[in-house]
Order: C-alpha cells, then structure tokens, then sequence
C-alpha cells in the first residue's frame, strides 16, 4: 500500500487474533526493550548520554547491514517517510532516554514507556479515521490505569525527577507517532531497508552531539558490553521485529508489546539494580497484562 503523505498510516494486514509468530515477535519485542532502560543506566556509568546515543545508533546499523535484504531499494518519493522516522523515531527519543534517565531510575523510565500504546492508539485513530474495535479501546484505557498504578509511587517529586519523567514522555509521545507511520513503508518494503535508512539517518543527526561530549568517557568493559548489547538487540533486532509486527496486526496492536516493558525493567531494576518498586506497581504490572490481552482480540469488522 503506498501511503498518499508522509503523515499517514495503514491498518495491519491481519485483523485476527494473535497467530503464534506475533507472540513470538511481541515477547522478543519486550524482553529487549524492557531490559533497554537497564542497560543504559549501566551505560551511562561510563559514557556520556549523547555519546550513548550515537554508538547504539551505530551498532544497530553495522548490525542490519549484515542482512541482504536491508539493502534493498526504495522508491525517491518514499525517502521523506524514511527521514522523518530517523528524526523522530530513532534519533531524538534515543538521544532523550540516556539524558532522562541520569535523574530517574531504570524503572521508572520503563514504566513511563509503557504509556506508548495510549499515544499510538490516539494517533492511528486520527491517521484511519475510525474508531479503534470496542476490545482495543478496553485494553488501551486498562493499560493506561495499570500504567498510572506503575508509576505514581516512583515519582517523587522534585525538579530532576519531574525533568526526566517529562522528557521520558515526550520520547514516548514520539515513539507513538513513529509506529504509525513505519506501517505503510514495512508493507511496501519489509522492514529491513526502513529501518536501515533511518537509523543513518538518525545516527548523522546525534553523532555530532557524541562526539562533542565524547571527553567525558570514563572508559570502563561494563558500560561498553551494555551500550554494544543496546545497539545489537534493542536498536538493531528489536526494532526489526516492531516493525514487521506492526505490519502485520497494525500499529495500535503491535504497541501493546509495550504493556510488557515495564514488568521486564521494575524486574531487572530491582534484582540487578537494587532499585524499590511500591507493592501498587505490582498490582499494576498485572492490570497491563490484562489489557494487553484485550488488545491483542481480534478486531471487530
């Protein structure tokens, strides 16, 4: 399907409920995703967040341009898509996550994400023009309470926190606009020469910023294998996997992956991190999973 803008989107080309394959891309989804804010917590131990940034940016590149099939042609009047993706969707809230999280926790900034499916669900509804089916609806706005349960006991107050929490969320409200349009382009080409185009994109955007702040480094192998983990599973594989399930289901249902990011970062900030997660987080965690699986029903005709 060839989209007639730059800001539109298409609906996924399965309507049914979940097949096997789109469990398996939405668990890897999450497990890489959410064990994300972990790994730059570690990172930034050692290297400064632009510098961050632009080696995971250059990571996942080197890592899709392993695969033949990123290397495939687009069509000219396609590229605008592609570099407005690689602003907005790779370079301005991976650059955002690393500068957040030097005044919040993993945790927090995993919970926080999981509000993506709000902004994706709001923002495919405006793109379609139609009104989600009635089991996204209950799913996103029970998603969005078992969110709120999440992370009002991390929030604590005080400028730093409130500073990173509202750069978390700008990155977020980012990342769901990106779904939505990455959906037309995966149809027509497949998700790997997309991806590849915008992280190169993306990567001549911030790499100026790393280099600058590159004087900072505080050289140590922790922060490297975690900022080289980043760029290989979370900015190169993950992001491969996103994209052809949005293709697949759509853009609303595969942002329900997200719901599943905060369990994965409240469980590796607290047992590998020492970080204090409220007993209402809990009790969150478990409404997220019940609206995902409402999420994740067919859609109505």
């Amino acid at each position: 399907m060839r989209a007639s803008s730059i800001l539109s989107t298409a609906p996924g080309t399965r309507r049914a409920a979940f097949a096997l394959t789109d469990w398996g891309l939405l668990t890897g989804v999450a497990l890489i995703w959410g064990s994300s804010f972990l790994l730059i917590a570690i990172g930034l131990e050692g290297f400064p967040p632009t510098l961050i940034a632009s080696l995971r940016l250059a990571i996942g590149a080197v890592t899709l341009a392993l695969f033949p099939a990123s290397r495939r042609p687009v069509d000219r009047a396609d590229l605008p898509r592609i570099v407005l993706l690689g602003v907005i969707w790779m370079g301005f809230p991976m650059l955002l996550f690393p500068i957040a999280q030097q005044w919040i926790s993993s945790s927090l900034a995993g919970m926080l994400n999981g509000s993506m499916p709000i902004f994706s669900a709001i923002i495919a509804a405006f793109l379609l023009r139609r009104t989600p089916g009635r089991n996204q609806i209950m799913g996103v706005l029970l998603g969005l309470v078992g969110i709120v349960a999440i992370g009002v006991p991390g929030i604590e107050g005080g400028p730093s926190v409130l500073r990173g929490t509202l750069l978390v969320l700008v990155a977020t409200i980012s990342y769901g606009v990106s779904v939505n349009l990455a959906v037309p382009l995966q149809q027509r080409y497949g998700a790997f020469p997309v991806i590849l185009r915008a992280q190169v994109v993306a990567l001549a955007l911030v790499a100026p910023f790393g280099l600058i702040h590159a004087g900072q480094t505080r050289f140590a192998w922790g922060p490297l294998a975690a900022v080289a983990t980043l760029g290989v599973f979370g900015t190169g594989l993950a992001l491969l996997a996103m994209t052809v399930l949005a293709g697949r289901v759509g853009a609303t249902r595969a942002s329900i992956a997200i719901y599943f990011l905060p369990v994965v970062a409240i469980l590796l900030g607290v047992f590998l991190h020492g970080e204090y997660v409220a007993p209402l987080s809990i009790v969150g965690t478990a409404v997220v999973l019940i609206g995902a699986f409402l999420a994740s029903r067919a859609e109505a005709r």
